[in-house]
């Protein structure tokens, strides 16, 4: 079976939807792969950032999306050994919401999806894997796919990889991958919230141990930090000994942690950080995790990819609506998103390096770093990381008008 659209995306995640969606809006033709049935899976990129909802301003969408369910972080805090300290205040931002919006990350696609719906050239295919690239001497024309109905081969003026830090395409593409290295790993899992508990989502670093509590309404998201490769150790040495180590950690009663049933409860993400030394190749394209796996330090990855999806519909939408797309055109991607993701990069890994891994490795008594101290001397100084984390290093802006409103 063969279709043909002017632009297919492999990948139904935030970068890849999101791209999806301002192409159709534009007029153009789009078919996005994902490979699984829906959008439910747990522990992934449930931190919705101010940049994004900006994005969500501009094309109207933002009431309707703050409609759904979710939990409102105006400030980070975070406690180093026995003290407390403000780590980011974003209700100072220049935008429409102020905040980082905590929501389950299907809700967010099944909203993108809805909207990609109501665009007669939006085409969302479920349960459809991209396997391989189509080439054509040096340039790709398509992909193959399998799909319910069989073998799929989509020929397309552009193929967009968005299918994550472990992309096929990517690899088929056999493009060069920059690993910049993580010196931790996070196991995820949740614990009920009640109602006496504070509402704050917060971090907690103590000697040899990270633990993050995001709150999710009736339960805490938790983060537990630790060295690159401990997890196997971490299942060697048992339930008892885990719950033990996060309830030494809770603001709350530690027998809260014994609500931690059974380890396979516990998700492992790898963290990994790296970036493509180049972005595309003839009639391809990389964006998001595909182009630039982001560390969890921030929670910037979703917005990242967001990003990514906007500066791509700017960039490509006006030569891919002519027939007259170039190598210069995908050029033009990575070089505006390039710079803003090595400098996101650059910080992550100088919070790793000049945090996380000092802590995960300490024995003694735990001391906040001086320029965290600095914020907390100097209040307007917690503005600057919320900037950073809310914002981003460029925030993009939509500038394709939908040619149905002019």
């Amino acid at each position: 079976m063969q279709r043909r659209y002017q632009v297919c995306i492999a990948g139904g995640g935030p970068a890849g939807l999101m791209l999806g969606v301002l192409l159709a809006r534009a007029g153009l033709s789009v078919a996005v792969l994902e490979k699984h049935a829906d959008f439910l899976r747990d522990f992934r990129g449930d931190t919705i950032h101010p940049s994004t909802m900006q994005v969500l301003h501009e094309l109207g969408w933002l009431d309707e999306f703050l409609a759904l369910p979710h939990q409102q972080v105006r400030h980070l805090t975070a406690q180093f050994g026995d003290e407390r300290m403000m780590v980011a205040d974003f209700s100072h931002l220049p935008v429409a919401a102020p905040f980082v919006a905590m929501m389950p990350q299907w809700d967010f696609l099944n909203f993108l999806a809805a909207k990609g719906a109501t665009y007669p050239g939006f085409t969302l295919l479920m349960r459809t894997e991209a396997q391989t690239l189509v080439q054509d001497g040096d340039g790709v024309i398509g992909l193959k796919a399998d799909s319910p109905e069989g073998a799929l081969t989509i020929l397309a003026e552009l193929i967009v990889a968005a299918d994550g830090r472990t992309s096929v395409l990517r690899r088929d593409a056999q493009l060069d991958v920059q690993d910049l290295g993580a010196p931790m790993d996070v196991l995820w899992f949740r614990l009920p919230r009640e109602a006496t508990d504070t509402s704050e989502s917060q971090g907690r670093f103590d000697r040899g141990r990270v633990f993050i509590m995001l709150n999710r309404g009736d339960y805490w998201q938790c983060a537990f930090v630790i060295p690159k490769g401990a997890d196997e150790k971490v299942r060697d040495d048992g339930l008892a000994a885990f719950q033990n180590s996060v309830g030494a950690l809770l603001p709350f009663e530690a027998e809260r942690a014994t609500e931690i049933n059974s380890l396979d409860d516990v998700k492992l993400l790898k963290v990994q950080v790296d970036r493509l030394k180049t972005w595309w190749r003839p009639g391809f394209l990389c964006i998001g995790d595909a182009a630039h796996a982001m560390s969890p330090v921030g929670g910037v990855g979703v917005n990242l990819a967001i990003q990514d999806a906007v500066a791509a519909a700017n960039l490509l939408t006006a030569p891919l609506r002519d027939g007259t797309l170039k190598d210069g055109d995908l050029a033009a991607v990575q070089a505006r998103r390039e710079w803003p993701t090595e400098m996101t990069q650059r910080l992550q890994l100088l919070m790793q390096d000049a945090i996380i891994a000092p802590t995960l490795a300490a024995n003694g008594p735990l001391k906040p770093p001086l320029f965290l101290r600095a914020m907390n001397w100097i209040p307007f100084l917690a503005q600057l990381p919320a900037r950073l984390i809310g914002l981003g290093v460029r925030p993009e802006h939509v500038a394709i008008e939908n040619p149905r409103t002019g």
